[in-house]
């Protein structure tokens, strides 16, 4: 079946948007390591069938890399997610996509620093205006925060999760003619449930209540696991090979689109102007720095 890359590409963004909401939503019934470890469970299960095969192949390989497939599931497994829905209890949705918008500015910024890649002038400027927007989220589009220093701990949670997410980026990008894309995402699940244990364990001892068992807390993990894990991860590693990473990165934009109206739509959240200033200032400072 010959599926357009658009195509492709907006459903894996559609699923990531709404993978935001249900961290959101869910924040009172699931604790945010409970949900992270729950949800990665599902992807393993959802994921052996296909993947299974191909990961026993490369055993080696990761062998002889164990320490890039450490750091791997550290920042982009069990660092990640579980960063985002632990941020999820002290901030919106809706912040939370905006912000993440802004992971190709990081992934430049750090490459900067990390692997001494130069910027272009672009680069620069782009990089500015992104961030700037991010600031604006970040202070609620108050000036007074920014003084004071007070910003929401939540969106700052997210604010790591994000960069955890551009070093996962960089070194998928720096190994991706070593290390096969499906086994190493299995592989990865894999050490990534092994780190989250003792958290998930520790959680489960000393909060008072990590999981209310209703049809919406089992339908939130299994949405994550299944559909906002493997779906469209296969979906859009799919659509990234028809069309070209490049173009391709530009639908990453969609995701605050439909993490906002979701958010709107199913679980009363309100989209203010700072929102929306600051949501456009990164997405403009994401495509000035993709120009050549």
């Amino acid at each position: 079946m010959n599926i357009p890359a658009p195509f492709l590409l907006i459903i894996a963004t559609i699923l990531w948007g709404g993978n935001f909401v249900i961290g959101r939503a869910v924040a009172n019934d699931i604790a945010p390591i409970t949900l992270a470890f729950y949800r990665w469970c599902v992807a393993l299960l959802v994921l052996a069938p296909i993947a299974y095969k191909s990961w026993r192949q490369y055993l080696q390989t990761f062998r002889t890399h164990w320490k890039i497939v450490l750091l791997l599931s550290l920042t982009g497994v069990a660092g990640f997610n579980t960063l985002v829905y632990i941020g999820l209890h002290d901030t919106t949705s809706i912040n939370a996509s905006l912000m993440n918008s802004s992971t190709p500015i990081i992934i430049y910024v750090l490459a900067f620093f990390l692997l001494r890649e130069r910027l272009t002038r672009y680069q620069l400027i782009g990089t500015f205006i992104s961030l700037t927007g991010v600031l604006f989220i970040l202070t609620g589009g108050s000036l007074e925060s920014l003084r004071a220093f007070h910003f929401n701990k939540g969106d700052l949670i997210v604010l790591v999760a994000i960069v955890c997410w551009s070093v996962y980026s960089l070194l998928i990008k720096q190994y991706a003619g070593i290390l096969p894309g499906l086994a190493t995402f299995f592989m990865t699940i894999i050490v990534g449930i092994v780190l989250l244990l003792p958290f998930f364990v520790y959680e489960t001892m000393t909060v008072a209540q990590t999981m209310t068992w209703n049809a919406a807390s089992i339908s939130a993990i299994i949405y994550v696991g299944s559909l906002a894990s493997v779906v469209a991860f296969l979906s859009w590693n799919k659509g990234v090979v028809k069309l070209g990473a490049s173009r391709a990165s530009i639908y990453l934009n969609f995701i605050p689109v439909f993490s906002a109206l979701f958010a709107v739509l199913f679980i009363g959240e309100s989209l203010h102007l700072f929102q929306i200033v600051g949501g456009l200032a990164v997405v403009a400072g994401v495509f000035i720095t993709n120009r050549r």
